[in-house]
């Protein structure tokens, strides 16, 4: 199961976390988000030797090419309404990428199916007026109506008690899980502890 921790902004924050066994950490370039990165990000914040991700929300796709350059992100996550071209065209620029799409009741996810040669992975999210980071759940066993090849994560409110329920999803394409507000301190900040104990209670 692999584990990405999202919403990084502090230095020394993402170093306490990256001693952690994640896999990936996300880096938000949305202003209205309280996760943002901020015009002038901290010194050293990207200076990161875990894969690092992009998390974008209908950002012009040469920004976030030069962004992803200059910042050494493997990965860009998309969390707007980016269609499969633009993902085609940043994935051809060597990008992996992972495509978010909300999730409510009324969700089709045969929507999901034109981006499936585009997208490395797929991350299913609660649909909010806001573009993640909400901590609110969807109903997860809307994850069943998924017949598609993408592997995705699973995302939204996820938190430390939420571990059984996680345990008992069983659906082929899981391959892992997005934590970023059930486990911080404050917007942004982490909580190591947490996260450790959620992270080796996942693996056993």
């Amino acid at each position: 199961m692999r584990i990405k921790v999202c919403g990084m902004k502090s230095t020394q924050n993402r170093e306490q976390i990256e001693q952690l066994p994640v896999d990936l950490l996300g880096y938000i370039f949305y202003a209205p988000s309280r996760r943002f990165v901020g015009e002038h990000p901290e010194a050293g914040l990207f200076d990161s030797a875990k894969p690092k991700v992009g998390v974008f929300v209908d950002e012009n796709a040469f920004e976030v090419m030069a962004l992803a350059k200059n910042f050494g992100f493997e990965y860009v996550q998309l969390h707007g309404k980016e269609n499969p071209k633009t993902c085609g065209m940043l994935k051809k620029q060597g990008l992996k990428i992972i495509k978010a799409f909300s999730v409510d009741e009324t969700f089709d996810f045969t929507k999901t199916a034109p981006f499936e040669k585009v997208s490395n992975f797929f991350l299913f999210d609660t649909k909010t007026k806001l573009h993640g980071g909400s901590g609110q759940k969807f109903d997860w066993n809307l994850l069943n109506r998924y017949t598609g090849h993408t592997p995705f994560f699973l995302s939204g409110g996820i938190t430390p008690e939420d571990i059984t329920e996680i345990k008992k999803i069983d659906h082929p394409k899981l391959t892992g899980v997005d934590l970023n507000s059930g486990f911080e301190d404050e917007p942004g900040r982490k909580n190591s502890e947490k996260l450790k104990t959620f992270i080796e209670a996942l693996n056993k």
